[in-house]
């Protein structure tokens, strides 16, 4: 995830290529890059060079940053960001996390997406880079009680009913106990379920539950009543192409293959591919326009692993591995899978499906 910040003041700018490099240089996230912009008010005196006319033009670039599912940090008062993102925010379960900090560097702070978009992570993880004290609102942060919605980003689970993360929220911090019920073969991964350290009540119901439950955790269509359904992310789709190849046959590929296995978008883990293709538009768009991380890996990573994939030389000649989209797809899996669709090739296209083992772990 790209990491975009925003300044209004020479002291700003210095700020922000300090945060850019420590952030650039400790990221584990070999993705990320670094867009830094300097901003002032219109006055009579023309803009430094570098620096563009604080108007509606700061809207745009949030806007821009927004729609790119980039980190959005400005540099400045809490109002300006405010002002700028209003415009296009969504929904808590898409939207960019978006922090601010002050020009000192003494604080930071997460205003936007802070649990699924991981703002308010980044603010401690930044923070700690720089030296600036995290300032999280969040209310079950602050009591360090069970978050839905951060439980089912690190399990890969994707929320159905986004108005049910406020509703288990609710019940957690009234000290309610939580009921969950888990289809599939989890019972590996439950003892930390019924107490953890934080002594929040989480009561583990057999699948399938007679009666209601707070948390369902199934790809089939639930039989019972729910507060929040959070649906398994188990497929992995491999895909390799010619360059510049056009999103709209992309697009389209995906989805009738998808259909074609009765696969849900919900349920797709990622879209991934080798490192070549990592800026390739028609790969990026889909991921963007369908919240599906990206992801690539080098062919050494792909040559290194090992089953019966559909070798091509011409390939191997290509791109320095004999298929892409097969080992991609199983590399997307971390370990944990199996090739569910073999590859199929259309019109300079490639693509293969890989379903992936889910477990639930409550483990932070």
């Amino acid at each position: 995830m790209n990491l975009s910040i925003i300044s209004f003041t020479e002291k700003g700018r210095r700020l922000s290529e300090r945060t850019a490099h420590e952030y650039s240089k400790h990221s584990c996230d070999l993705s990320s890059c670094m867009e830094v912009k300097q901003f002032v008010k219109s006055s009579k005196t023309a803009p430094a060079e570098g620096q563009e006319v604080w108007d509606d033009d700061i809207a745009s670039w949030a806007y821009g940053q927004m729609e790119a599912g980039n980190i959005l940090l400005f540099i400045g008062a809490c109002g300006i960001a405010v002002r700028a993102i209003a415009p296009f925010i969504k929904d808590k379960t898409s939207d960019s996390p978006v922090l601010v900090m002050d020009e000192d560097g003494r604080y930071i702070i997460p205003i936007l997406s802070g649990h699924i978009g991981g703002a308010n992570e980044l603010a401690v993880t930044i923070g700690a880079y720089i030296g600036a004290i995290p300032v999280i609102t969040t209310a079950t942060d602050l009591r360090g009680s069970f978050a839905v919605d951060i439980f089912a980003k690190r399990n890969g689970l994707k929320i159905f009913n986004k108005e049910g993360i406020a509703a288990v929220s609710s019940k957690v911090l009234a000290g309610e106990a939580i009921t969950i019920s888990i289809d599939g073969d989890n019972s590996g991964c439950i003892d930390p379920l019924m107490k953890k350290e934080t002594g929040d009540d989480i009561r583990l119901i057999p699948y399938p539950p007679e009666d209601e439950v707070d948390i369902l955790i199934t790809s089939g269509i639930p039989k019972c009543s729910y507060g929040i359904w959070l649906i398994p992310c188990e497929y992995v789709i491999g895909m390799g192409c010619r360059k510049d190849k056009d999103p709209a046959e992309v697009e389209a590929f995906i989805e009738e293959m998808l259909n074609k296995f009765g696969i849900r978008m919900d349920a797709v883990y990622a879209l991934a591919s080798i490192d070549k293709k990592k800026d390739e538009e028609a790969f990026v768009s889909w991921s963007r326009k369908n919240d599906i991380p990206f992801v690539t890996y080098s062919a050494g990573r792909l040559g290194s692993l090992t089953g019966d994939f559909r070798s091509s030389e011409f390939v191997m000649e290509q791109v320095g591995v004999d298929n892409v989209c097969e080992r991609a797809a199983l590399a997307g899996c971390e370990g944990n899978g199996s090739i569910f669709c073999n590859k199929t090739a259309r019109d300079g296209m490639t693509i293969a499906i890989a379903k992936r083992e889910w477990r639930v772990t409550f483990d932070e």
